[in-house]
């Protein structure tokens, strides 16, 4: 044996909850129908996808297939499609692609069980699922629905995001203010510290930011890791925020 298998369990260095990815052995070949047509999931399917301990973000733009990756995964590990932890059962519409089904994950060594799935399109039927069944993880009681949008969103993290795990997020930054998205850096960058998992969908330049994060690319070419300085979502936003009237000019003429 090799590396620390051959050390008692207690002793041996924790691996982050997801090492890899990879397509099951029935899982389709790209082709004509949704989601095997996307680009990015068609690469998934046919070459897995590592993660790295701490944060990944996904970014791309509208239809690029980061959704639906974050959203296959996080079903493969057992979480919610609708958004919640592994024991959150709640379902309204099933609307989930059938890609969790398509792929196996490469569970880490000695790494913990609890996860969370945040996505902003279920979040208002969730908080209800969350009202009709309280929390048996202590605390008090949370009154979201009595919240705005973004002050809702920071209560579920501070109140769900609080232990190691693997926890997945799609474009959170919907329903958040530019000093909320760095309260949320702050919460993904205490996570990686203190040795859980993130993957995150995202639009948002100021969320990707997070120093020391990967950075995915998708879009026609599939996934490519990529530096954020480099990012086609940081480009636009430069380019309006220094010439705005010369993007809106062409919409309002």
């Amino acid at each position: 044996m090799t590396g620390d298998f051959w050390l008692p369990t207690s002793r041996r260095r924790k691996q982050q909850p997801v090492v890899s990815v990879q397509p099951s052995d029935d899982a389709p070949a790209a082709g004509a129908d949704w989601p095997t047509n996307i680009p990015a999931v068609g690469q998934v399917l046919r070459e897995g996808l590592e993660l790295d301990p701490g944060v990944t973000f996904l970014v791309g733009e509208n239809g690029s297939g980061k959704s639906t990756i974050v959203e296959g995964i996080a079903i493969a590990y057992g979480l919610s499609p609708e958004g919640g932890s592994r024991q959150a059962m709640h379902s309204t519409r099933p609307t989930e692609s059938p890609l969790s089904e398509w792929l196996r994950l490469q569970r880490g060594v000695g790494s913990s069980r609890w996860g969370f799935f945040l996505r902003a399109e279920t979040m208002h039927s969730f908080y209800t699922y969350l009202e009709e069944n309280p929390s048996t993880r202590g605390g008090p009681d949370v009154p979201f629905h009595e919240m705005s949008h973004g002050e809702s969103f920071l209560a579920l993290l501070e109140s769900r995001f609080d232990e190691p795990g693997f926890y997945c997020l799609d474009e959170p930054e919907a329903a958040l203010s530019f000093n909320s998205t760095l309260a949320l850096i702050a919460v993904l960058r205490r996570i990686a510290d203190e040795g859980g998992q993130v993957l995150c969908a995202t639009h948002s330049p100021v969320l990707a930011a997070l120093p020391g994060a990967r950075i995915l690319e998708v879009g026609d070419w599939g996934v490519r890791p990529a530096e954020w300085d480099d990012l086609e979502i940081v480009n636009h936003w430069r380019s309006f925020l220094d010439h705005p009237t010369r993007y809106l000019r062409h919409l309002l003429d």
